[in-house]
């Protein structure tokens, strides 16, 4: 992962959190994205890189319409790993690990539709 990123953390609001923290901590692992923190009671989560929660899971869902969060990834295997987990936890496929051309040549990509039709993407620029 290289640059700075422009936001320091973002909330997705669901109407299941536990199914959203198990789904979350299978499909973000291979791109090295763990549970960070956890309220009591486990009704929000915050996931991130080296205990740093960016990414956030709280109940007030389902959101309508579902949203698309895209998380950097270090190489196309790690996309690759993504989108299998995912698929793996329960997620549907929206376009398999490739190229997408359209947006630039290096640009590998992997989609997965959450368990609340979230659009999840993984991308890395290798």
């Amino acid at each position: 992962m290289s640059g700075p990123l422009c936001l320091d953390h973002i909330t997705l609001h669901v109407a299941d959190v536990p199914r959203a923290i198990a789904f979350y901590r299978a499909a973000l692992a291979p791109l090295d994205i763990a549970l960070a923190m956890e309220a009591p009671g486990g009704v929000a989560a915050g996931f991130g890189v080296a205990g740093k929660p960016s990414f956030w899971i709280a109940p007030g869902g389902p959101t309508t319409p579902p949203v698309h969060v895209c998380f950097r990834a270090s190489s196309r295997a790690a996309v690759d790993r993504f989108h299998a987990a995912a698929l793996a936890a329960g997620a549907t496929d929206n376009g398999a690990p490739g190229v997408r051309e359209h947006y630039r040549p290096d640009y590998y990509a992997a989609f997965v539709r959450d368990p609340e039709s979230h659009n999840i993407e993984a991308v890395c620029f290798v």
